[in-house]
């Protein structure tokens, strides 16, 4: 065992971090400095570049080695090392059926990293069944589309759970179930952000074909400016990077794009403008795409001032075809009225205009009118 640097002493023992390198490991061991916990790195590595990034740390046996029991005692009992955490499935398999002879009462302070791992996939996998078993029925004249396998909304889950944002589950199933029941055409997302619902939305595009998915977002700190009754989100929207939520957002749809996903960096109104004139989008990111100018579905969640909401409704809602789909996000939303406000004063101006509308999650749905057979 080769020692390289003494631990700082804490009226908490601290935890070895073995294999120290490993993303999960400097993972756990950025929270344990958040929250002040002493920790020790450890590595069987020689020269391992994770290192500099621990207050203290050892050297140790590879696991296979017939030493490694005796060192990893050795180290336990000098440090009044009280728990370990370890990524590695076979080191901690083996810590699993070792450690409490080897020390006891020393415990292994993480599940198992297989079940912890897998634990997003299993959970997709299973709520992807339970939206099959539970489908909608909507009162819409355009035809259903065959549903999506198990394993293909399964994956839309696990992806989409791995984006930062808001999208309850609830939501997300009506998004399922209308995208089944849209017409042919552009999906129009005004408020992406980092870029959660935009996934959504591109993937439902391409499962059934509906269209290539433009997202309006300015991407500015100016127009986050919500005016909320509490002032709550206008704080923490000041604290925001938007430069850096749109690299966030190119980095999170990027992966997923087949030429079907672009973006204009506008404000909502000035986008309708541009895309009333000119439908073809280009960015050095996503490349060229060119858009129908017939929208399917509108999925609103920019501002939500009431001003900015019932500006946004106003400049694309005419764009929506006969049969097409609006979405006011957050239409129940804790800060404020506005999209709810926006919403029920579309609805009452277009009633003659409107097939049916529900809201399910925090989202209001609203379909157009279109003839029975479905084909205007």
């Amino acid at each position: 065992m080769k020692i390289t640097t003494i631990p700082p002493r804490s009226t908490a023992k601290p935890v070895l971090i073995f294999p120290a390198g490993m993303p999960r490991s400097l993972e756990y061991l950025r929270k344990s400095l958040s929250d002040g916990r002493a920790v020790i790195g450890a590595s069987s590595l020689n020269l391992d570049p994770s290192q500099d990034k621990y207050p203290a740390w050892l050297t140790l046996p590879y696991i296979t080695e017939p030493n490694f029991p005796a060192e990893l005692q050795q180290a336990i009992a000098q440090f009044d090392i009280g728990g370990i955490y370890t990524p590695n499935l076979v080191a901690w398999d083996f810590l699993n059926r070792t450690l409490q002879e080897l020390a006891p009462g020393v415990t292994l302070v993480n599940a198992s990293p297989s079940d912890t791992e897998l634990h997003g996939y299993r959970a997709a996998f299973q709520q992807a069944g339970q939206l099959l078993e539970t489908t909608l029925t909507l009162a819409s004249n355009l035809p259903a589309k065959q549903a999506a396998t198990k394993i293909e909304l399964a994956a839309l889950l696990r992806h989409a759970d791995v984006i930062p944002g808001m999208c309850d589950h609830e939501k997300l199933r009506a998004l399922c179930e209308i995208a089944r029941h849209s017409r042919g055409g552009d999906i129009v997302e005004i408020g992406s952000w980092w870029g959660k619902s935009a996934f959504i939305l591109a993937r439902l595009a391409r499962l059934y074909q509906i269209g290539k998915l433009l997202c309006v977002d300015p991407w500015s700190n100016q127009h986050l400016v919500q005016n909320d009754e509490q002032g709550m989100v206008d704080i923490v929207s000041a604290q925001v990077d938007a430069d850096e939520a749109l690299a966030v957002f190119e980095m999170n749809i990027l992966p997923y794009n087949a030429n079907h996903v672009n973006y204009l960096r506008l404000p909502s109104v000035d986008a309708a403008t541009r895309y009333r004139s000119d439908t073809t989008v280009n960015t050095a990111t996503f490349g060229c795409t060119d858009y129908s100018g017939r929208i399917a579905i509108l999925h609103i969640d920019g501002n939500h001032s009431y001003h900015a909401a019932s500006a946004d409704i106003a400049a694309w809602s005419g764009l929506v075809l006969a049969g097409g789909w609006i979405i006011v996000d957050d239409y129940i939303w804790p800060y404020g009225d506005g999209p709810q406000r926006a919403g029920d004063e579309f609805m009452a101006a277009h009633q003659d205009k409107i097939d049916s509308a529900f809201v399910m999650g925090s989202a209001l749905f609203i379909q157009l009118s279109s003839p029975p057979d479905g084909n205007a």
